[in-house]
């Protein structure tokens, strides 16, 4: 058990979490400059294959709540070597498609091996920290994290160039492979023998239960499942609206990507200094106020026809710097009073968090203009719903002023 510590420094476990929480974001972000070039080389439109990502998310939505029992009954380290080796084999599989059908149904399996990244790492979290500590851990995680939409995008784009888009489905192999072997030969087990749950059917629909009736869990979940889903939105969208819209070269998409990724991780890392001073709810609150003015600005501009990509990315930059905010805190509070059921909460935190993406994702794809508003009109949307919810998890008596 690694001993706590409520220093900002990354021990060598957290950057190996947060490279583990990056896999299914590397699985989103990296072939997105890939749009076009899949959708021409498939011979199908380029709604099908944002499709593609919107399946991911609802792969991820389902496994998360398998992954978290697992956890709970045979620790923290098998499934995470399972679910990589899942997820490595399918990015071989999604490589050799020849038809969008196949590529779906290899995207929906890919995210049934990344989901383990996804739920397991918060749980590992919250073994070894508080919630104060937990909430600044997650910040940190997001630095680790944030990495990927910065990198992947320009990566995915030179190997598009380089090769083709199937490169970048044999790059994620690579990348899942690698840290089949970092778990395998680095990782210590984080679950305490005495706290493992059994594996019952009757016990793990309990807990769902009695998870899915808790005001606090619920209400911070979706507070921070719909502050991700405008984030799953803009990242199904984001090609359509750069690259088709305002006609940004595939080379240069992942910059503005990275823009926006940047503010993301320079808020998280704000807000994992200002707990020190400040409550996890306290910062919730304000960054969800923000949230949702950005992301009604953008609806209105675009509304009036007034948007112009700099206005836009200003506004796109203002919901990330927010959400930067709102995820990790959210995350923390949801799990604060989770103890003996981590893995099942992380799980079912997780999914319904990815559900919500995967809706979100859904609409964007399905509504094409020549114009932004798919994307501003749903970020408004799910940002609404985001303060909505933090605004009301506590009870009319404890909302923080």
């Amino acid at each position: 058990m690694v001993s706590r510590s409520s220093s900002l420094s990354l021990p060598p476990w957290l950057i190996l979490m947060g490279a583990l929480a990056a896999i299914g974001p590397l699985a989103i972000d990296m072939y997105l400059p890939a749009f076009g070039a899949m959708a021409r080389d498939l011979g199908v439109h380029q709604g099908q294959v944002e499709r593609t990502l919107a399946s991911y998310l609802l792969g991820l939505a389902l496994a998360q709540l398998a992954y978290g029992p697992l956890a709970d009954r045979y620790g923290r380290k098998p499934p995470l070597l399972l679910g990589l080796a899942l997820f490595s084999i399918a990015s071989i599989a999604c490589a050799l498609s020849r038809d969008i059908d196949h590529l779906i149904l290899w995207r929906v399996v890919q995210a049934f091996g990344g989901a383990a990244g996804m739920v397991i790492p918060r749980a590992v979290i919250r073994d070894h920290l508080d919630t104060r500590e937990a909430a600044q851990a997650l910040s940190l995680l997001m630095l680790v994290m944030g990495v990927m939409p910065i990198l992947a995008p320009l990566l995915g784009g030179q190997a598009v160039t380089l090769g083709s888009w199937r490169t970048v489905f044999y790059l994620m192999s690579l990348a899942g492979v690698g840290l089949w072997l970092a778990v395998a030969l680095r990782m210590r087990e984080s679950l305490d023998p005495a706290r493992r749950s059994p594996l019952a059917v009757g016990a793990i629909a309990g807990q769902f239960r009695r998870l899915l009736t808790h005001r606090g869990f619920m209400r911070y979940t979706l507070a921070g499942g719909f502050g991700s889903a405008g984030l799953f939105a803009y990242i199904s969208g984001s090609p359509q609206v750069f690259i088709t819209i305002y006609g940004i070269d595939p080379r240069w998409f992942g910059l503005l990507f990275g823009l926006n990724a940047a503010s993301l991780i320079f808020a998280s890392q704000v807000s994992a200094r200002l707990l020190n001073r400040h409550p996890p709810i306290r910062l919730l609150a304000r960054a969800q106020g923000t949230l949702v003015l950005m992301t009604l600005c953008a609806l209105a501009l675009t509304l009036l026809d007034w948007i112009t990509l700099p206005l836009l990315m200003l506004c796109l930059m203002g919901f990330m710097a927010s959400q930067g905010f709102v995820g990790p805190n959210a995350a923390a509070l949801a799990l604060a009073e989770q103890g003996g059921r981590l893995g099942v909460a992380s799980a079912l935190m997780g999914a319904l968090q990815m559900l919500c993406g995967a809706l979100a994702g859904f609409a964007v794809s399905a509504w094409h203009t020549d114009t932004p508003l798919p994307l501003t009109a749903v970020l408004a949307f799910c940002a609404t719903l985001s303060w909505f919810f933090g605004r009301t998890a506590q009870g009319p008596k404890q909302t923080p002023a």
